[in-house]
């Protein structure tokens, strides 16, 4: 496995992080394909000076990533204008991931848990139509697990059955979302308050943050190496190694499904971007050495 990182996550301007991250010995960046670097905008001239910046320092693109929370593929309402972006952030990560399949990764709202229904209609509908275009295109759609149990993302891999539908494995999400979803306030006014109480032990073992990999590892093609834990119900992100993921038994079990991609390094908080990041790398060395 190999080593990335969430470039905005420096918070440094653009030609300073690409040069943090060579001197990092980091092998690829996570580019946020937003801003100057959003596919509707993005010219050709603007793609070929990006390759060009990535060359000159031997660094590659792990992957795009595009979509947080104002995406809703559930909503029939709004599919139609999101999937056309879907497709254009597809031709994308194939013209700037020459040689490989393009991988663009994002959040795509959240599915139902009961796997029925007009939203998850909705959902199987968009992904059907987005992953034909990425099979067509050379690239495919990686949605970053989360909001809902591996379980539920384990059925659209399944119902979809394309490779141009992949999961992008981010185990503290696993463990920050059933928080989430029991106290945020939007989130409860859009898909309604759980029926029972958070309770963490339960969460976990529903969500599956590190056990998850076993039903979707041999669809992972781009992973976040991001920690979690959850205290009085309220959901942190921490350093690598300080959180509830065993990383040990995370990335043997990544291993064994036959992953072999990069663990992009994602920090999005926390008062020290940069320091944090050189740690997280130093972190994840010693667990790869570890494992063997």
């Amino acid at each position: 496995m190999k080593l990335s990182v969430m470039l905005g996550n420096f918070k440094q301007p653009f030609e300073e992080a690409l040069n943090s991250t060579q001197q990092l010995g980091l092998e690829a960046i996570h580019l946020s394909a937003t801003s100057e670097w959003d596919p509707e905008t993005c010219d050709a001239a603007k793609r070929t000076e990006l390759k060009k910046q990535l060359e000159e320092r031997n660094l590659v693109i792990s992957a795009l990533s595009r979509w947080g929370g104002g995406v809703d593929l559930g909503d029939a309402n709004y599919a139609e204008r999101d999937v056309a972006d879907a497709k254009r952030t597809l031709e994308m990560a194939a013209e700037v991931m020459p040689g490989t399949q393009g991988i663009w990764q994002a959040h795509i709202g959240v599915m139902p848990p009961e796997m029925a229904g007009p939203r998850w209609d909705s959902f199987l509908r968009s992904c059907e139509e987005i992953a034909k275009h990425g099979e067509k295109v050379g690239a495919c759609l990686a949605i970053e697990t989360g909001p809902e149990p591996a379980r539920v993302m384990e059925k659209l891999m399944t119902e979809i059955d394309s490779p141009a539908l992949r999961v992008n494995y981010d185990p503290a999400n696993l463990i920050i979302w059933p928080a989430l979803r029991h106290h945020n306030e939007r989130l409860i006014e859009k898909y309604g308050k759980p029926s029972q109480p958070y309770d963490a032990k339960e969460a976990v073992a529903d969500y599956e943050p590190v056990e998850g990999v076993k039903r979707l590892g041999k669809f992972t093609v781009h992973t976040h190496a991001k920690d979690a834990k959850v205290v009085d119900s309220v959901n942190q992100e921490v350093p690598l190694g300080e959180g509830w993921v065993d990383w040990q038994e995370y990335l043997g079990l990544l291993k064994e499904s036959g992953y072999d991609g990069y663990l992009a390094i994602e920090r999005e908080t926390g008062g020290d971007p940069a320091g944090d990041i050189a740690r997280a790398a130093e972190f994840l060395r010693e667990q790869l050495r570890l494992l063997g």
